[in-house]
């Protein structure tokens, strides 16, 4: 097995917000991979006295320990009681109804001798490549899909749209949000490798364009997950007076990208 991770902060003197990790355990037997993109808040607060890197190394931590130790579990009960525990760990202290409150997005994957199972909760991605080289983009596409009329001001979203039926959801401090991820499982001869990646680092197809996903795969394949978050950045910085034109709110984001040669 062949694995490589690399994260990296949108701006160095903040700090990163996102969470990846690769558990395999004592056994020898499977593995699981975990990434998170923590949701940044507006600067009037978000009801939180915790920041979003204390809630994804929380939520990151527990999802770890479930996934490795909780072989009867799916990977949505898995989130659910992950989700459960972090809220418990600050409940009396926080509002955590508060629609801001620290939430993330979410890519969960485990593996056995036998399986594959995945899930994938708002808008990081997961690639699957195929032992015959075809790529597979498991997506949960309902944020992109929403009008951008919708998505004019954090406020708006916020209000209408994140965590709602006709919105989007992502991991804060309901557990029945597991509920709306989406989640499948394979049969483990049927993939040869993966990549997990926040949006900061799915930018390079999803924004720029600069290749489809099986480019962005063979690219971390070949010259490595760096190579990846290094181009996303000469690209960011290549266009930076054009940010408002692409729909980025910011010029660089945490960028994250695991790989995992099986």
């Amino acid at each position: 097995m062949r694995t490589d991770l690399v994260s990296e902060p949108g701006d160095a003197a903040r700090p990163n917000e996102d969470f990846a990790g690769v558990g395999l355990p004592a056994s020898g037997q499977g593995g699981c991979v975990i990434l998170l993109d923590g949701v940044t808040p507006p600067r009037d607060g978000a009801g939180c006295l915790h920041s979003v890197p204390w809630f994804t190394a929380r939520l990151g931590g527990a999802l770890t320990e479930l996934t490795l130790s909780g072989r009867d579990l799916g990977l949505p009960e898995i989130l659910a009681r992950a989700i459960a525990r972090t809220a418990d760990a600050h409940l009396n202290l926080c509002e955590l109804s508060h629609p801001r409150t620290p939430q993330a997005t979410v890519v969960l994957v485990r593996w056995s001798a036998e399986t594959l199972e995945y899930l994938v909760l708002s808008d990081s991605a997961l690639l699957l490549r195929s032992p015959d080289g075809t790529v597979t983009p498991v997506l949960d596409d309902r944020l992109a899909r929403l009008p951008r009329s919708a998505l004019a001001t954090d406020a708006l979203v916020d209000a209408t749209l994140r965590n709602k039926e006709d919105g989007f959801f992502t991991a804060a401090a309901d557990p029945s949000v597991a509920a709306r991820a989406v989640t499948g499982t394979l049969a483990r001869h049927e993939v040869g490798a993966l990549v997990a990646l926040t949006d900061g680092a799915a930018r390079w197809t999803q924004t720029f364009r600069e290749g489809d996903w099986t480019a962005l795969f063979d690219v971390v394949a070949k010259e490595g997950a760096r190579s990846l978050v290094e181009r996303v950045r000469e690209r960011e910085a290549a266009d930076r007076r054009e940010r408002v034109f692409l729909g980025r709110g910011k010029t660089h984001d945490d960028a994250t990208v695991v790989y995992v040669e099986l």
